[in-house]
């Protein structure tokens, strides 16, 4: 199925747009349809590709496997298929359980996750289902006393908030994932 709009494909992009392209396939290793669909926008793609390149790849004291974690539960709460493919494929680096991995995608309450890894995982699962359902009582303190730091709670809320955007980016331009797309990225 094709996108709800119009995309400017690599062979056909030209001046700025190439540039970027080839720049993304320079640093990623390919390039990926979630930035083909903003080709119509080409600084569009540099500023996203920075906030993702700082939330997800930036210093945090947050580990790269927790981050892919919460896209995965994000993504799944939101039924995003093309995200869940291209993170669950990020996290199985980190993981290395193929079966771990999918039952995050399906049910993480069957994961027997340390504490603070579950309530990562119910926090991204909460703040994108019910997100004026957070209050400090309920969804932060148990963080806090679980020994999770404010920045560790600042970052997981930043890549909870990124990844609730990019799935409406995606599903709402109608990007559809392909087998030979989830694989071969630069981790």
């Amino acid at each position: 199925m094709a996108p709800y709009i119009k995309i400017i494909d690599f062979d056909q992009a030209e001046g700025e747009l190439k540039k970027i392209y080839e720049d993304l396939i320079e640093s990623r290793g390919k390039l990926a349809e979630v930035h083909k669909i903003q080709s119509l926008n080409p600084e569009s793609i540099v500023r996203h590709m920075d906030l993702y390149m700082t939330i997800m790849f930036g210093k945090s004291p947050l580990k790269r496997a927790q981050r892919e974690m919460m896209a995965v539960v994000v993504s799944a709460a939101n039924d995003c298929e093309y995200c869940v493919l291209h993170h669950a494929e990020a996290l199985l680096r980190y993981w290395k359980d193929e079966e771990k991995v999918e039952l995050l995608s399906g049910d993480y309450r069957k994961l027997d996750l340390n504490e603070q890894d579950q309530l990562f995982c119910e926090l991204a699962e909460h703040l994108t289902r019910s997100p004026s359902g957070i209050d400090y009582q309920g969804s932060i303190e148990p963080l806090k006393k679980a020994g999770i730091t404010d920045r560790e709670i600042l970052d997981a809320v930043l890549v909870i908030s990124y990844f609730n955007f990019v799935n409406r980016m995606v599903m709402g331009l109608g990007v559809e994932p392909s087998p030979e797309e989830v694989k071969g990225y630069k981790y």
